[in-house]
């Protein structure tokens, strides 16, 4: 083995026996396609599912199934020894339990038992499953251990079933996989918001004039879906109120779609009653048409158009920030300026009553549509702490180291 494959992030992507497992195959592949070595452990159930000679061929490593097979390499200590993630895809409420319970009946159970390094569980199973007490209580007694237990998504189920329970998107779960291995080559990884409750909004919102006109902003939600996806790397529980985006949702995460202000405020504050922490990084529009023409404003040759007159819209961030749902709970601002960016950041900091503003300079080019960002985090303490221009998803990361350690101060 050279030293460039020897310096290849080494996953394992254990699979267990539910009608999912079928997706897991992209999940390998884009693993394999960025450069991961992966070793994939799938359970008997698993093959009946999906065949070994399909596991090795999308690898191209032996799918190893049985604690007898290559005895010599000890591969049920091994494997995940050697391992810098290990991502079980799909996870049944059987395979949550006995991992909770720290049973070892097959090589992939006694390789979740010697993994020292980053675990996440995408569990797949009907909503009866996952709703059942059992496996809730399976579910907090991993995360209260430190693996990422990611949320399932809502859908079709097998049959006519819908509900929670659906396999996240294999595209969100490679995401989450990616940021959490960044996280532990930037100095090792622990989820420091395992057992947190968040919320972030995120995208833009839109105040409807008549039925095909609204007044809008170019926000895309990149950086509020990015605050939501590296949440849930780090172990949070995130709701994530998105306005008007096309974005996919991340994996984990649970998406409650708004349009306008008003839509945005109130499923803020419902969802900010149990959350630790409330980042509100939606372009949330200050105004909103004093009337709303319920049918389609049409062009008059010869004739100016009326003035369409304004009216504000609730200031959601300052009431969340003077009125907090739970005691030591964290407000995060985003204020997009165009000139003068620190000293509006100073007055707004000081006027909304945050903990902790984020402030970045926007216009044609600049943060709105981009996937890179910089901004200065502003601190009612009056620290000031740069973010240099990057991927969004490491301003995210640094938004959320200045909010664990105020978590923590808040609720000692």
């Amino acid at each position: 083995m050279d030293k460039r494959e020897r310096e290849r992030p080494r996953v394992v992507l254990g699979v267990s026996g539910g009608i999912a497992a079928y997706k897991a195959c992209e999940l390998l592949r884009r693993l394999t396609e960025s450069g991961h070595d992966v070793r994939v452990v799938p359970t008997a159930s698993a093959l009946h599912f999906v065949g070994e000679a399909t596991w090795s061929a999308l690898s191209g490593n032996p799918a190893t199934t049985e604690v007898w097979e290559s005895v010599h390499e000890v591969p049920h200590v091994r494997i995940g020894q050697a391992a810098d993630l290990v991502v079980v895809a799909p996870a049944t409420a059987d395979m949550l339990a006995k991992a909770a319970h720290g049973l070892a009946d097959d090589l992939l159970t006694n390789t979740l038992l010697t993994a020292r390094c980053p675990v996440i569980f995408a569990p797949a199973m009907h909503t009866e499953m996952w709703e059942n007490p059992a496996t809730q209580e399976n579910v907090a007694t991993l995360r209260r251990r430190g693996a990422l237990v990611i949320e399932p998504a809502v859908g079709r189920l097998t049959g006519v079933d819908t509900g929670k329970g659906r396999f996240p998107d294999p595209v969100e779960i490679f995401e989450l996989c990616r940021r959490v291995l960044a996280r532990g080559e930037r100095g090792g990884f622990e989820p420091d918001l395992s057992g947190r409750r968040v919320v972030v909004t995120a995208g833009g919102t839109r105040e409807p004039l008549d039925p095909v006109r609204y007044l809008g902003n170019r926000s895309s939600g990149k950086q509020g879906y990015a605050l939501a996806a590296t949440a849930a790397a780090r172990g949070a529980q995130v709701t994530l109120i998105a306005g008007n985006t096309e974005l996919p949702d991340p994996a984990g995460v649970d998406v409650i779609p708004v349009g306008t202000a008003r839509q945005l405020r109130e499923a803020v504050l419902k969802a900010a009653a149990d959350a630790d922490a409330v980042v509100m990084a939606a372009a949330v529009a200050d105004f909103r048409p004093a009337v709303y023409a319920t049918g389609k404003i049409k062009k008059v040759e010869g004739r100016e158009p009326e003035p369409i007159g304004l009216v504000r819209n609730p200031d959601i961030l300052a009431e969340l920030s003077a009125d907090r749902a739970r005691p030591g709970q964290v407000v995060v601002g985003f204020a997009a300026e165009t000139d003068d960016v620190l000293a509006n950041g100073r007055a707004k900091l000081a006027r909304k009553g945050c903990d902790l503003l984020v402030v970045n300079e926007v216009g044609e080019d600049k943060a709105f549509g981009s996937a890179e960002n910089e901004a200065v985090v502003l601190a009612s303490d009056g620290s000031e702490t740069p973010v240099p221009y990057g991927p969004k998803d490491a301003l995210a990361d640094r938004v959320w180291d200045l909010v664990v350690p105020r978590l923590a101060e808040r609720s000692a």
